[in-house]
């Protein structure tokens, strides 16, 4: 898989995704990062999070609570990924 290739199916120029892949220019915008993300088969918000960016569905959803978002966040900081999982999952499967 050559940038060339990969910038071309996305809509970029292949010079301007090498210079963001060697860290020489700011990331694209969020639509280009999600496109990156579908085309190499990662998960969006990872990539989005490599660019220090917070995907616009998940700002609305840190927006509706703020300070708890924020304060649940703070306390996962430390936390195993096995517990943040198992917090995942209940949340997901509804077992308060």
């Amino acid at each position: 898989m050559s940038v060339r290739a990969v910038a071309g199916r996305i809509g970029l120029e292949p010079s301007y995704l090498s210079k963001v892949e060697r860290g020489q220019t700011p990331p694209p915008s969020e639509a280009k990062i999600v496109a990156l993300a579908t085309d190499l088969g990662d998960d969006p918000d990872v990539l989005l999070a490599l660019a220090g960016r917070v995907s616009s569905e998940l700002q609305a959803v840190i927006l509706r609570r703020p300070a708890l978002f924020a304060e649940l966040i703070r306390q996962l900081k430390d936390v195993p990924d096995h517990a943040v999982l198992r917090v995942v999952r209940e949340v997901r499967d509804g077992n308060w």
